[in-house]
């Protein structure tokens, strides 16, 4: 085992894959010359050369759409986002074209495309930088979400993603491209299942539902509330699209309480469909009303202290957890 970032992980899965297949390339804006915004395609315009690693124009509508058609004809493109937030403008292409051509062409098209990037708030980025989409593109069917929270998920998830034959959102946070994790060596195969989620920690008391950027703060407060006599089960989804019911059902069937930690905002967010998923299926197993963490239902302001009050946090799951177990 070794310790890489986030940031790496996601370039090694590319590399990888890059070199398995040669049907594999990345577009997208400054992923060539500039290496990429967040320099997460760092080297691989030198490795591969100006025809698979491909600069595009300012254009999202445009290059999502030639990744699609260039995935109907059997490539796999990889369709890199600047960020989520500037994927509205290929609203058309990524819900409507994407999910869609298999079905309507009988069968005679798949699209083994993946779309990533950063996604979800990150440090003062304000409203129209800091969308959480992933409630919106789990909506469609047809697309499969992944939302890897360490550098270990993240390398796993993203070549899983690009072997697939559907289309697969894989969306990054850009808070943990530079956080380190625990990851197997480069020559061990590393690809981990759509669909599956992790127990990141054990628990008996209450089942903390968390995945991205919430996992960092489901662990620090399950740290802390270990101190306090409380053991609480840390369950991170890793994929939105399809999501793992089973392990969910059986965590909560066993601490009987569940707080779910979503960085979306909470009206038909993430957190509605699993505490209707967990409350359909073992209703009499609760001791407690299912609790939800998310953003506040608000454009996202710019000013830190602001920002800070909208954010799900580590001190708000604390203060679920505390409510679920009447303390």
């Amino acid at each position: 085992m070794r310790e890489i970032s986030y940031r790496q992980a996601l370039n090694e899965a590319m590399e990888e894959e890059m070199m398995r297949d040669p049907d594999v390339f990345l577009i997208g804006e400054e992923v060539a010359e500039y290496n990429g915004a967040y320099k997460v395609s760092q080297g691989l315009l030198e490795k591969f050369g100006p025809k698979r690693v491909l600069d595009t124009p300012i254009s999202e509508a445009g290059f999502a759409g030639l990744g699609i058609g260039a995935a109907m004809v059997g490539l796999r493109p990889i369709v890199e986002f600047m960020t989520f937030s500037f994927s509205l403008v290929a609203f058309d292409q990524v819900v409507n074209n994407a999910p869609n051509m298999l079905t309507m062409s009988g069968g005679q098209f798949n699209i083994p495309i993946v779309f990533r990037g950063p996604n979800g708030p990150a440090h003062q980025l304000g409203a129209t930088h800091s969308h959480a989409t992933e409630p919106l593109y789990s909506n469609f069917p047809g697309l499969k979400v992944a939302v890897p929270a360490t550098p270990r998920d993240a390398k796993g998830l993203l070549k899983t993603a690009i072997r697939d034959d559907n289309p697969v959102l894989v969306l990054e946070s850009e808070l943990l491209y530079n956080i380190a994790g625990p990851i197997e060596d480069k020559e061990v195969e590393l690809l981990i299942p759509l669909g599956k989620a992790e127990l990141k920690r054990e628990g008996v008391d209450v089942t903390i539902i968390c995945y991205a950027q919430t996992v960092r703060m489901a662990l620090a407060a399950a740290e802390y509330l270990a101190k306090q006599g409380i053991q609480a089960e840390v369950l991170d989804l890793r994929s939105i699209k399809p999501l793992d019911r089973e392990t969910i059902i059986s965590s909560v069937s066993k601490t009987h309480r569940c707080v779910i930690a979503e960085q979306n905002k909470p009206f038909c967010g993430i957190g509605a469909e699993i505490a209707f998923q967990v409350q359909r299926e073992i209703f009499d197993e609760l001791d407690a009303p299912v609790l939800r963490v998310a953003q506040e239902e608000v454009p996202m302001p710019y000013n830190e202290r602001l920002e800070a009050a909208v954010l799900p946090s580590q001190e708000k799951i604390i203060e679920a957890v505390y409510q679920v177990c009447y303390l």
